[in-house]
């Protein structure tokens, strides 16, 4: 567990500066073919940098030692899973490796058409399509398939990261109200009653596409593993704007218990804290994101 005196909010710093020099350099050592196209930077998350190279391909290299060891876990596990889900994702065509340029692996994915859907909120009929995508990923993974320590795992052993973002928000903003904290009370009273499945871990609306109002994508899935699907049902209020949308969502996944709705609901409030805690440093756009799971779990359902 993370102790307040640790917690450092923003995004942390890399470990190695990534840029389009180096990527250029990886490519002529181990992809010579890919090596004269052109290279644009994308953007940097807090494990990976990104770049566009040429029209239809994407370089993903680690900024910090994290990163790798999740991109070691895209590399191996998203070509099987992609023939199963209804919604594109960036299943490595290439595999980079460490060498004396570079210590980490890193990956070429495909380019992926939309807007992540913190810029391009989807459409109202988008649940249903968010609960099929859902359904097809929560299938039991196999036993050697990756565990995280952060996701997925029994809300109890997120507690003390919840109260430390709760304190580190406070007088900074009001948006962490008594109501947000009873949802998360609830859910640590719910009780764990749902086999491990396989998880994407981190359905936020940065690491989701949408095209022309519809869900195109899920990106980023570094925090891949088995766990408790109810941090990825978590999603329902980070990506789906009006409360009726969220109903059709949870009502066509009737498989999904109680239970678990209750547990998915403090997921997204501690989704809620971190990214709005997060977005109060360095990132507007994690600050909105973070204040509309707040408030619409709120506004329920």
């Amino acid at each position: 567990m993370i102790a307040l005196a640790s917690h450092v909010p923003g995004t942390p710093a890399a470990e190695i500066a990534v840029d389009a020099d180096l990527a250029r350099r990886l490519l002529a050592a181990q992809h010579p073919d890919l090596a004269d196209q052109p290279i644009a930077f994308l953007a940097s998350g807090w494990d990976n940098a990104i770049f566009r190279l040429g029209s239809d391909l994407l370089l993903r290299l680690p900024r910090r030692e994290v990163g790798a060891r999740l991109i070691a876990h895209e590399q191996r596990w998203l070509p099987g899973l992609k023939a199963h889900l209804p919604l594109a994702i960036p299943a490595p065509v290439r595999i980079g490796v460490a060498d004396d340029a570079f210590p980490w692996p890193w990956s070429i994915v495909p380019w992926i058409e939309g807007e992540t859907a913190d810029l391009a909120w989807p459409d109202d009929d988008q649940g249903e399509v968010l609960a099929a995508f859902f359904r097809a990923l929560h299938v039991p993974a196999p036993a050697e398939a990756p565990r995280n320590p952060f996701r997925g795992v029994p809300l109890v052993q997120r507690a003390q990261v919840f109260a430390d973002r709760d304190r580190s928000l406070s007088g900074r903003t009001d948006r962490v109200t008594e109501g947000v904290r009873a949802i998360w009370a609830d859910a640590l009273a719910a009780p764990d009653d749902a086999a491990p499945t396989w998880i994407q871990g981190d359905p936020h609306p940065r690491n989701v596409l949408v095209r022309d109002g519809r869900l195109s994508a899920v990106i980023d899935w570094g925090d891949m593993a088995q766990g408790d699907r109810a941090s990825d049902l978590a999603a329902v209020w980070m990506l789906l704007a009006e409360a009726p949308a969220r109903a059709r969502a949870m009502a066509a996944l009737p498989e999904v218990s109680i239970a678990t709705w209750r547990r998915a609901r403090g997921w997204a409030a501690l989704y809620g804290l971190m990214l709005l805690d997060a977005g109060l440093a360095d990132d507007p756009r994690m600050e909105d994101i973070g204040t509309k799971i707040l408030e619409r779990l709120e506004d329920g359902p």
